[in-house]
């Protein structure tokens, strides 16, 4: 049972930033998905580390003001280990959306931790590192 729970925590925590079709991202929920003091860093391109508020907060204006729309990102590859209470995942993802007017798609890879708490699982601590997107050669 651990690993389905799991996979849809990872699913609801991706589904988190969704705006497609109008519909209102809720990267709000995050709040729930993580725990208390969890850890959050970007690798790449810019190093940064960040608290669960401070993952948030820039996220929902950006989700929300309009600047960025059509936006989904999802899972398409992982590995998962669970041992007790305890789980390690590591996944590709994909990501799709019109930002300031320009369609966009990239991806990355993210690891997840992943705590047994008497609510059940909840993200310990993430990180991600987004591929470098493909620039069109402007050279011919």
């Amino acid at each position: 049972m651990s690993k389905s729970e799991i996979d849809a925590l990872t699913a609801e925590f991706f589904g988190a930033f969704d705006n497609r079709d109008g519909k209102a991202a809720d990267v709000a929920r995050i709040r729930r998905l993580v725990i208390p003091g969890g850890v959050i860093v970007l690798t790449g391109p810019k190093y940064t580390a960040y608290t669960v508020d401070e993952f948030i907060e820039p996220r929902e204006r950006l989700l929300a003001d309009g600047r960025l729309v059509e936006f989904a990102e999802w899972e398409t590859s992982e590995r998962t280990e669970i041992a007790g209470d305890i789980a390690s995942r590591f996944g590709e993802y994909r990501k799709a959306g019109v930002l300031d007017g320009e369609p966009f798609e990239g991806g990355g890879t993210k690891t997840m931790q992943f705590v047994r708490t008497p609510e059940g699982w909840r993200i310990a601590a993430f990180s991600w590192w987004d591929r470098p997107c493909p620039r069109e050669d402007t050279s011919s």
